[in-house]
């Protein structure tokens, strides 16, 4: 009998209509000879479940409370209850496309239901279909369960139909099985007891930081009361120009990407005549993949670890705000602990999303830190990846809204491109496509500042680009 865990009962606490507490990735796939239709998804689906059997389970409360929720299966699972179909109005545009999964990402899973929801949204330009995954942070820890995703997509546009059984779900434990189990487990674990005893989950979660005990300045341009709606937006840079930069000034590839966010984020303020000065900026939370002692583990080999960083909004020059990130995350490189990115990207399946997942969790986890934006940064495989046969073109991370932050940004690496996803809160910033567009812009300037250097170099003496 599996237990939730301290963390997962928290977020199942917290999970009101303002703040669902639910991790999404949109996956765009390409039409091929025929677009990937409801029953053969439903059928792919099927096929792989197996391969992540908390998707058919609930959450179960025990008597008394003495203890977390278990785990059992949901004697009335019905896929097609989860796996559902939307179409976009003609002729399927981007826009459309940003409305809808804004609607999607702030709907509220049926937690009476295995926490996960998949929609086929048709319709796209081009004969294209999006795949929308939504998956509860209580059911995503990347160590017991991975993401859905993780599992769907392969390597091979080689279309496979894998046997399965017949699924029929275990028989739910009676009251008092699960008290006599709870209070062995409670035994077995007197520090999670006494925790448990101490707070009975309702009280630890509202002893958490909430609205406005986290320190989060109230007039923040990132700092809200949420409202129940979302918005999103996307952006596709190339992957080359990002380690171009890299090249020519230093540091990683992750350092360009907060480097332009930081960047984004001044252009935005400016666009709505918000005050920027040179001391302004902004604590974001990074999780970051490590190998430590310390941070929530994975079953991918390795741990993620929360790092604070002050994004310079208010530094003007784009090579010098690139500089100041990278001297602020040069001691976490230097440590020996960090996972180089090469290594995140040759893991097997979409580990991206799972990597999502549980940087979300950290940034959730660590909330009392004071941080007034999430940004989670994953590498992503660089060979094309299917779907049943489809190849997956593009694919953006939805990170989930807390506290009073208003905007959470997602980036994930793949086949070439550089894909970010701005997740915002709908009343308070309801121009993220303007911030979208002012990444894009920052990014620009920084590959205008290498051809500008570059083009300055005495003949034959140009940098060499890195391997």
């Amino acid at each position: 009998m599996q237990r939730l865990s301290p963390l997962d009962a928290m977020f199942l606490q917290q999970d009101t209509p303002t703040v669902p507490r639910q991790v999404a990735s949109l996956a765009i796939l390409e039409a091929g000879d025929q677009p990937l239709d409801y029953d053969r998804l439903i059928h792919v689906i099927n096929e792989r479940i197996d391969l992540v059997p908390r998707y058919r389970q609930i959450p179960r409360s025990v008597p008394g409370a003495l203890g977390t929720p278990v785990w059992i299966d949901d004697e009335n699972f019905d896929i097609s209850l989860h796996v559902r179909r939307s179409a976009l109005p003609r002729p399927g545009t981007t826009d459309s496309l940003h409305e809808l999964v804004g609607r999607l990402i702030a709907r509220r899973l049926d937690l009476d239901r295995p926490l996960w929801e998949l929609y086929l949204i048709e319709g796209l330009e081009g004969g294209r279909v999006a795949l929308l995954f939504k998956s509860h942070q209580a059911l995503v820890d990347g160590s017991e369960t991975v993401d859905l995703a993780q599992v769907l997509l392969e390597d091979s546009a080689h279309e496979r139909d894998i046997p399965y059984e017949e699924w029929n779900p275990r028989p739910q434990p009676h009251g008092a099985e699960l008290l006599v189990d709870t209070v062995s487990h409670n035994v077995r674990h007197p520090a999670e007891a006494l925790r448990v005893t101490e707070h009975n989950l309702g009280r630890l979660a509202r002893k958490l930081p909430v609205v406005g005990a986290d320190g989060q300045a109230p007039s923040s341009v990132l700092s809200t009361e949420l409202s129940r709606h979302r918005r999103f937006a996307s952006l596709a840079v190339s992957l080359d120009d990002l380690r171009r930069i890299r090249d020519e000034h230093g540091g990683t590839v992750n350092d360009v990407i907060l480097a332009c966010i930081a960047g984004g984020i001044r252009g935005w303020m400016l666009t709505r005549a918000e005050a920027v000065t040179a001391k302004t900026s902004f604590r974001a939370m990074v999780p970051m993949s490590v190998v430590a002692k310390d941070g929530l583990p994975t079953s991918l080999g390795s741990k993620v670890r929360g790092h604070l960083l002050s994004l310079p909004v208010g530094e003007s020059n784009p090579v010098v705000r690139l500089h100041q990130v990278s001297y602020a995350l040069k001691d976490h490189r230097e440590t020996g602990s960090a996972v180089a990115a090469n290594k995140l990207a040759a893991l097997p399946g979409f580990a991206t999303s799972t990597f999502h997942a549980v940087g979300a969790r950290v940034a959730d986890a660590g909330a009392g830190r004071n941080h007034q934006i999430v940004i989670t940064n994953v590498p992503g495989p660089q060979d094309p990846l299917y779907l049943a046969g489809h190849a997956v073109a593009e694919v953006y991370p939805c990170i989930p809204l807390s506290g009073r932050r208003a905007v959470a940004i997602g980036v994930t690496s793949y086949h070439g491109q550089v894909f970010f996803g701005i997740v915002a809160d709908r009343e308070a910033i309801p121009d993220v496509d303007v911030l979208a567009q002012c990444i894009e812009d920052a990014l620009a300037e920084l590959v205008t500042s290498v051809d500008d250097r570059r083009s300055r170099a005495p003949r034959g003496r140009q940098r060499p680009a890195r391997t």
